[in-house]
């Protein structure tokens, strides 16, 4: 845990307890693979009382009706030796880096991820690839009980992104331009309020866990995804067991420093009538 927390190097931890490199290697693998084998119901799809509660507080507090969580998407930067420094791991900022994406509740709990992919996709990709976009176009994710507006049309469950991620009936991104309506302006507000609970659960990730803030040394692509598994399921037992950061760990503005906003221009004619009915909601 040491290693996961600090992201000192593995020779640095072992001279801080007094045994080589290879031992804190092997010790490190097995508490990830039994935290991997142990812990994994820390992170998993809200059941539908658990997500009754969710929407609600995303409600209460952002004014969002059906709003089941926050997506975002960070950056976990690498080394890698020559015979593996694929154009294909090299993203915009000109990092070798895995990608980690993450979908969070009220509380900042991850209740998805999907990570293992190069960093050079585009955040919407790295959506479309994953099991959670997958399940939703199926209608078998965001499927729950439907909310009654009086502004002609029903609100389904959705989840809140920034401009990265397409704008799809059950993904909301803001509405861009200068001149906005006050609806649109006010929906805006409000979207952000609520989609910077995924920016800031990256951020709180990353700093709490700092090998994954540290470029890391040449790691084993195959090995890396289970390491930024426990990291994030460390990150919920923290949360479920009501605990809190210690003070001293600062949480910085952003967790992907050095990296541009993508603008995905992709925008679905249901997505934009689902979009236009929560912002004249929030406005009645």
């Amino acid at each position: 845990m040491r290693r996961l927390a600090s992201g000192d190097s593995q020779v640095s931890v072992g001279a801080a307890f007094g045994v080589g490199q290879s031992t804190v290697s092997q010790v490190t693998w097995r508490f990830i693979e039994s935290m991997e084998e142990r812990a994994r119901h820390h992170l998993v799809w809200p059941g539908l009382e658990k997500m009754e509660k969710i929407k609600s507080k995303f409600e209460s507090d952002y004014g969002l009706p059906n709003c089941c969580g926050a997506i975002d998407a960070t950056h976990i930067i690498m080394t890698l030796p020559v015979v593996d420094s694929s154009e294909d791991w090299c993203d915009s900022a000109k990092n070798y880096s895995m990608f980690l994406q993450g979908i969070v509740d009220d509380e900042m709990r991850f209740i998805d991820i999907v990570t293992g992919w190069p960093g050079s996709m585009m955040f919407s990709q790295l959506l479309k690839f994953s099991g959670f976009f997958t399940l939703c176009e199926a209608g078998e994710r965001l499927d729950g009980p439907v909310k009654v507006s009086a502004e002609n049309g029903d609100i389904k469950e959705f989840i809140v992104g920034d401009i990265s991620y397409p704008l799809l009936p059950w993904l909301m991104t803001p509405y861009e331009g200068e001149s906005l309506s006050v609806p649109m302006a006010n929906f805006n507000a409000k979207q952000k309020a609520a989609r910077m609970l995924g920016t800031r659960a990256l951020s709180r990730l990353k700093s709490s866990w700092r090998i994954l803030n540290k470029v890391m040394w040449r790691p084993d692509k195959n090995k890396l995804p289970s390491i930024i598994l426990v990291c994030c399921l460390l990150h919920n037992i923290i949360i479920d067991s009501k605990d809190e950061l210690l003070p001293d760990v600062q949480l910085p503005d952003h967790h992907d420093t050095g990296y541009s906003e993508e603008n995905c221009e992709q925008v679905d004619s249901n997505g934009k009538v689902m979009r236009d009915i929560i912002a004249a909601h929030l406005t009645r």
